[in-house]
């Protein structure tokens, strides 16, 4: 019997965000589960991680103590794990959330063995909490969590269309790059993820693909394989 498709879908916590109020915005959320489910259907397995920045950003300076910041950051990627995960519940799927330390009943201590289980029921799995450790990103998380569960790809869904070769914020010659292999994603310094995050998916030959989150239909293509952005391959 064939491995199903496993993948890793990142979120920004910003794109789930509605400006005007501050809260989250229900449709684009009920959206972007629309396009879960139907992967899902497909036989897709698909672990979720969700940052936390709608809620929180880590980089405080001297307000208070970086470690403590970043406890918060944690906490603020599970809030959006556990608004979304419902989101999902009410279109009919069923959803774990695993975090690295125990939050009473809230959420699933996190082991290979039960994220596993969790998959063969058919469960989109989200996991949140980052690492568990300050100075981790949720890119590193992300990354972390996919090397673990051995997946085949890591899928960003961004604000941006995809990889360019410089910053088209601050070039307007910047080219977009259809495809560009990891070991030249961290030499040229592209800040696709963070250093740590694109380090282990080079070392751990870990596939990426970067895409729209506004384009239509761009999560369920993505999680069928079908990249309108870049890709960034193993080798």
């Amino acid at each position: 019997m064939a491995k199903p498709r496993r993948v890793f879908l990142k979120l920004s916590g910003e794109a789930l965000q509605d400006k005007s109020t501050g809260r989250y915005d229900l449709e684009t959320v009920r959206e972007v589960a629309r396009q879960v489910r139907e992967a899902v259907q497909e036989g897709v397995e698909i672990g979720i991680v969700i940052g936390g920045g709608n809620l929180w950003r880590g980089r405080t300076g001297n307000e208070i103590d970086r470690t403590k910041s970043d406890e918060i950051g944690m906490l603020a990627t599970v809030m959006n794990c556990l608004y979304v995960s419902e989101v999902f519940r009410e279109a009919g799927m069923q959803t774990e959330i695993f975090t690295p330390f125990e939050i009473g009943r809230i959420t699933e201590l996190f082991s290979k063995d039960a994220a596993n289980k969790a998959f063969r029921d058919g469960k989109v799995l989200f996991f949140a909490g980052g690492t568990g450790h300050p100075y981790f990103s949720t890119d590193t998380g992300i990354t972390l969590r996919a090397i673990e569960m051995e997946a085949d790809e890591i899928l960003l869904a961004k604000s941006i269309d995809g990889v360019y070769d410089s910053d088209p914020a601050k070039n307007p010659d910047a080219k977009k790059l259809d495809r560009i292999s990891i070991h030249d994603m961290v030499e040229m310094k592209l800040e696709v993820i963070d250093r740590t995050a694109a380090v282990m998916c080079e070392d751990n030959h870990m596939a990426l693909a970067v895409f729209d989150l506004r384009q239509k239909n761009s999560i369920r293509d993505a999680l069928r394989d079908e990249i309108r952005g870049t890709r960034v391959t193993r080798d």
